[in-house]
């Protein structure tokens, strides 16, 4: 991904030193950059300075990440990449019920935290991004558009949401429950096999006969590979 203007990023760590050295980083690729070193001061400043993306430390005095992300989540339209430096599965799955959207584990390398960004932005707010390339697609947010080895593809609405979400989310396996709640929405009331009929629909206008481009995962759900 170049490096992008526009892009607001809040770090939430009480280590001066991760701040800092995050701060620079991120602010090299191109982010507009905030800190805060506790809980307090990141809720009154994401409110104030509306970022898209969070990265909250997870151990803080006083309020720490989780009843950050609680309170945030309810209010802002954000994304929030948590830390800890606990490997305890507890603890990432309570980030994630209270509504965190990724979680690391420290000490990490910084091309990973980037890379998680970035596909927190692809996923999250695609409009900022205008147009993104993956592998032989382009994904026009803006045009509602998607093309496949420079060929416009004719889609339906719905089959431009199921194609972007799983090309966006290539590499990982999605299940049929996890892509009738992100592209049909938590309310849908149908059969979880719509999916499949979708998908045939999807392989036949990319003329992947052999799915190779969307790969089955018997038992799991599906997975794009690029």
């Amino acid at each position: 991904m170049k490096k992008l203007k526009g892009i607001k990023l809040l770090l939430v760590d009480d280590e001066p030193n991760i701040l800092q050295f995050l701060e620079m980083g991120l602010q090299e690729e191109g982010f507009e950059v905030q800190t805060a070193q506790d809980g307090m001061a990141a809720v009154t400043l994401a409110k104030q300075f509306q970022p898209h993306i969070i990265i909250l430390d997870v151990m803080m005095p006083g309020m720490d990440g989780f009843e950050v992300c609680r309170m945030l989540k309810k209010t802002e339209n954000v994304a929030i990449i948590m830390l800890t430096a606990k490997d305890e599965v507890d603890d990432r799955v309570k980030g994630l019920t209270l509504g965190a959207d990724d979680y690391m584990m420290k000490p990490f390398s910084f091309e990973e935290l980037l890379a998680r960004i970035q596909a927190r932005i692809r996923n999250q707010f695609p409009n900022l991004l205008g147009e993104v390339e993956l592998g032989a697609f382009r994904v026009d947010d803006r045009r509602k558009e998607i093309l496949y080895e420079q060929r416009v593809l004719e889609l339906s609405t719905t089959e431009y949401e199921l194609l972007k979400f799983l090309v966006l989310n290539h590499g990982l396996v999605l299940s049929k429950a996890k892509i009738l709640d992100k592209v049909w929405g938590y309310d849908f009331g149908g059969d979880e096999n719509i999916v499949e009929v979708y998908i045939r629909s999807l392989r036949e206008k990319l003329n992947d006969k052999e799915h190779r481009l969307i790969r089955t995962l018997r038992g799991a759900g599906y997975r794009v590979d690029l």
